[in-house]
């Protein structure tokens, strides 16, 4: 007899690809560690053009994702401050932006869209600024969840309303304007909603960048349908070759996590008293590079310094010293 395990509540798959660009903007990272009962999506997809826009998300995306490891060692006390957490963690990154573009002018203008689905059993947070969709496939329908913070909503208003042409929506200029993103300066637009979306088993959550978006929400529909039995890497390479067929020679780069639900069942509350929340706020501060080397008294004697090839000035021989090397990271 062959033993084997259940399967995992969330069944989890990402692609990426570069499309038609000369760059790669899009930065996109999932943590679902085997056997947790929650777990998160950070994408961010940048704007500035080489050089600015990839710094923009990559910074987005490690300042988030770092955070989020934090908060996520305890999952009830996330979820007891969810939005106000998720919040916090994209001001964090938007002022480390703010504080890169200070000490490199040359990247002035950058920026990155922002979009982080949380998952605890079957609960449903998120957070998003941009036009980076957030999908819900259910039951057969592909839906959208979070805002579009774009001009492409008002212009399909004025479509509905009869103010525009339908084809000359399609291809209006300022569709895919930006009406909010993350840039250092203030965020106008957040969508973060307070109460979390209940998930099904059989639930499909779809995180992508706008890339994903040159295939219409049919066409994406009809993709996630068919292969909606099979494992979340079956269904992450149909939608790439899908989108490689097109063949399309403005195809924007491409990113995407799907998270199949295969268990949407919930565990009861301990009855016992609540423990102390063991998740606190973290200090808002910027990581920074030590340009030289320093010395910390009342730590390691200056033995230490000198094996490491340092020398402590003689004013500070007789103290208790450590030499932090060159180039280590700092909180300032």
């Amino acid at each position: 007899m062959i033993w084997r395990s259940r399967e995992p509540r969330y069944d989890v798959a990402s692609g990426i690809s570069q499309g038609a660009r000369d760059y790669q903007e899009d930065a996109i990272t999932s943590d679902f560690p085997v056997g947790s009962e929650a777990g998160f999506v950070v994408l961010a997809d940048g704007m500035g053009g080489h050089a600015a826009g990839d710094v923009a998300s990559k910074i987005v995306l490690t300042e988030v994702y770092s955070e989020l490891k934090f908060h996520f060692a305890d999952v009830e006390a996330f979820e007891a401050r969810a939005p106000e957490i998720l919040r916090n963690v994209a001001d964090l990154a938007n002022d480390t932006l703010r504080q890169h573009t200070r000490t490199h002018p040359e990247t002035e203008g950058m920026g990155a869209t922002l979009v982080v689905p949380c998952l605890v059993e079957n609960r449903l947070w998120w957070i998003s600024v941009g036009d980076s969709p957030l999908f819900l496939y259910r039951a057969g329908r592909l839906s959208q969840l979070n805002e579009d913070h774009s001009m492409a909503p008002q212009i399909d208003f004025m479509v509905k309303s009869g103010l525009m042409d339908a084809e000359v929506a399609a291809n209006h200029p300022d569709r895919n304007c930006l009406i909010s993103v993350l840039m250092g300066t203030r965020i106008p637009k957040i969508d973060c909603p307070g109460k979390p979306v209940e998930l099904r088993a059989g639930d499909i959550v779809i995180c992508a960048s706008d890339g994903v978006q040159f295939l219409t929400n049919a066409q994406i529909e009809k993709v996630v349908g068919k292969y909606a039995k099979k494992r979340s890497t079956e269904i992450a390479e149909r939608l790439l070759e899908e989108l490689t067929r097109l063949d399309d020679p403005d195809q924007d780069n491409i990113s995407f996590t799907i998270i199949k639900v295969n268990d949407a069942s919930t565990r009861p509350k301990d009855l016992r008293p609540p423990r102390p929340a063991m998740t606190v706020t973290r200090p808002k501060r910027l990581t920074t590079v030590v340009a030289e080397p320093f010395w910390h008294p009342e730590l390691a004697p200056p033995a230490a310094a000198e094996a490491a090839g340092y020398e402590a000035e003689e004013e500070d021989a007789g103290e208790q010293a450590i030499v932090v090397p060159r180039r280590l990271a700092a909180l300032r």
